[in-house]
């Protein structure tokens, strides 16, 4: 069995001509002992909810995964094996959810998929403590993860496990792939810049660490895998020492062997060393028929889905609302709840910073939404991210809401697991500027199409005297700059609310929602451009007679704005004012609607508390931005504003100047 995986290894890269064939070979009695008497899966139907989770964190051996969900009877046939690393295969160079049947998660970015493992184990933990009852243990699932050194030595990986142990996650289970080897120096041995006690730092975390397990001897893995799964307080890192590319008679234990094919000699040294006789790409029945998981699959999920009927009958309301939240759909007054928000918001017409408006939001809508999973990264006080119906989370508890610490990196990453297992959508808070320690978590929700959202407050120089560290310049514009992020920087109350709404229901990609530490006046609106604020960008405020130009505005210079365009309506130049709170949902309207929003023809000048580049595209090269394009300094906000020219004169002296 494990010598099918690693001729599935070599040839395949070989075929691509590209790729890692050592890890494959090297983690191979690990992935028998594992997929091949522990885990609980059902390869006719990767979506059963009660299966067990699988994240290859060191994704880059993306063919261990491939062959895996091959011989275990996946819909992954031999040509798709063939076409590893080609252009439309379901076998692209990393493991990719959504794309191949079976694959939990997006892995490449090293530390990314044990952080994932994470969020799934939290998830579990967190859905079996509200749905599970007496007699009916319907949530009741492990997270096995895979790991080698690369993943340790990422960042995100501290903050990840450490969390995890703080939290006692007892069913979440990592295999680390201890070879010594890594890419640089001739040989590839890592000593000479990775000594870390591996077992003693998870041990530190509170993690029961199962230490010098052979990872070549299926039975010794085996029993240690019973015993993590014995543990139930804490979770469990089993350390394997592994020879990387086992088998090889040459390239064995060489970093030659990490990322590159091993050649058609070696392989075929190889072929003889390990007595595996069969030409490329030929597995012989025997060896299938010992891999075959479909059959224990479907007795399992059988089982479980008998156990679901019983739970059903006695739980009715429990069951109906685990089917909906496991499929991702919303309550069906969610629509009616926001338009009384938005009713309720307009009434009161209060003057608050868009992140208190983010709070009220929440209270409103945190009760009805038992999926929602809320957290911040040590910030909660200032993101306002917690609510009356919030209920912290801790080791013998259930809850919807997290304190991550600060982790950024590692918040938005479990977060990513959290969302990637179902049952809930995760949101988490820190300030705008620490979006950046936190980036590439976030471009992997954009990738993976998750329903994530991101509460970014602190959103310009308007937070203050913490100065030019703390103050986002560039940090919205960079942010619109990934593909399937929706970025939203709202005005006021009501776009607050409604850039909530659009996040929660938005079910293709993530959401980050910028707001504001300072104050902003209410903005009334016609029930026509309330309508209009999911679009991303609308008429706000028309202009009094034949408009001139357009001005453009964005969080919290859209009260500027509002008061441009009254300082020049006083000497005959009328403006239209446009709120655009999402770059992202505005350009993807349709182009007629865009562009009677922007006016075809009219000057237009863009107004907002960060880089001016961004902007360029809509108002071209005859118009201007009022924007910053330098870091800022420590001073109290207005101070700051009238610094950086952001008034209402200055406004509208740049209107005047493209008139």
């Amino acid at each position: 069995m494990a010598n099918a995986i690693r001729a599935l290894a070599m040839d395949a890269v070989q075929a691509a001509n590209s790729g890692h064939p050592g890890m494959p070979m090297g983690m191979a009695e690990i992935a028998v002992a594992l997929w091949g008497r522990h885990l609980k899966h059902n390869p006719a139907n990767p979506a059963w909810a009660d299966r067990d989770r699988f994240m290859l964190s060191n994704g880059h051996g993306s063919m261990l995964l491939y062959a895996l969900l091959h011989l275990t009877g996946y819909d992954l046939p031999m040509d798709e094996l063939r076409r590893f690393r080609q252009l439309g295969s379901k076998t692209p160079g990393h493991p990719e959810v959504g794309h191949t049947p079976g694959v939990e998660t997006t892995t490449g970015p090293l530390g990314q998929g044990i952080a994932n493992g994470v969020g799934m184990a939290i998830a579990e933990r967190l859905l079996a403590a509200h749905f599970n009852r007496p007699g009916f243990d319907l949530v009741d699932h492990h997270t096995y993860v895979f790991l080698g050194d690369g993943c340790m030595m990422e960042g995100v990986s501290h903050e990840a496990c450490s969390l995890a142990g703080t939290l006692g996650l007892g069913k979440l289970i990592a295999f680390y792939d201890d070879n010594g080897i890594s890419i640089d120096s001739e040989k590839g041995r890592i000593t000479s810049w990775y000594t870390d006690d591996v077992p003693k730092r998870f041990a530190g975390y509170g993690w029961q660490v199962i230490p010098n397990v052979d990872g070549h001897d299926v039975d010794a893995v085996d029993r240690a895998i019973r015993k993590a799964k014995r543990e139930k307080t804490r979770p469990t890192l089993i350390c394997c020492k592994t020879t990387i590319a086992k088998g090889a008679p040459n390239k064995a234990n060489t970093g030659g062997a990490h990322g590159a094919p091993l050649g058609e000699a070696e392989i075929a040294a190889t072929r003889a060393a390990i007595g595996w006789p069969y030409p490329p790409f030929e597995i012989p029945q025997p060896v299938y028929d010992a891999w075959d998981a479909r059959a224990k699959g479907k007795r399992a999920e059988r089982r479980w889905t008998k156990q679901f009927s019983a739970y059903e009958a006695a739980h009715p309301e429990l069951a109906a609302d685990f089917r909906r939240r496991m499929a991702g759909v919303l309550p069906r007054d969610f629509a009616e709840r926001v338009d009384a928000l938005v009713q309720e918001l307009e009434a009161k017409a209060e003057t608050v910073a868009t992140r208190k408006a983010s709070q009220i939001a929440l209270e409103a809508i945190t009760p009805s939404l038992p999926e929602l999973l809320g957290g911040s990264a040590d910030l909660t006080g200032s993101n306002l991210t917690m609510v009356k119906a919030s209920q912290v989370i801790g080791r013998e508890n259930g809850g919807n809401y997290l304190f991550y610490g600060v982790r950024e990196f590692g918040m938005c990453a479990v977060m990513n697991g959290a969302a990637l297992h179902g049952g809930f959508i995760p949101y988490g808070g820190t300030f705008l500027v620490f979006s950046d320690y936190a980036r590439n978590a976030i471009r992997m929700a954009a990738l993976m199409k998750l329903r994530v959202i991101y509460v970014f407050t602190h959103d310009s120089i308007g937070l203050g005297e913490d100065g030019p560290t703390h103050q986002p310049i560039e940090h919205a514009a960079s942010l619109r700059l990934i593909p399937n992020l929706d970025v939203w920087r709202p005005c006021d109350t009501v776009e607050s609310a409604l850039a909530w709404a659009a996040a929660i229901e938005r079910r293709d990609g993530p959401t980050a929602l910028l707001y504001s530490r300072q104050n902003v006046p209410f903005v009334a609106r016609t029930p026509a451009a309330i309508a209009e604020v999911r679009r991303g960008g609308y008429v706000l405020a028309e202009a009094q007679g034949t408009a001139r130009a357009v001005l453009i505005a964005t969080g919290s210079e859209v009260g500027l704005a509002l008061e441009a365009q009254k300082r020049l309506a006083t000497e005959g130049i009328p403006v239209r004012v446009v709120s655009m709170p999402s770059t992202s949902l505005f350009d993807r309207q349709d182009a007629g609607y865009r562009a009677g929003v922007l006016m075809h023809g009219l000057p237009r000048v863009a107004v907002e508390a960060g880089v001016s580049d961004g902007w360029r595209k809509y108002v071209g090269l005859g118009g201007a931005v009022v924007g910053i394009d330098r870091f800022g300094e420590s001073a109290p906000a207005g101070e700051l504003f009238k610094h950086f020219g952001f008034t209402a004169e200055h406004v509208a002296d740049t209107v005047k100047t493209v008139i």
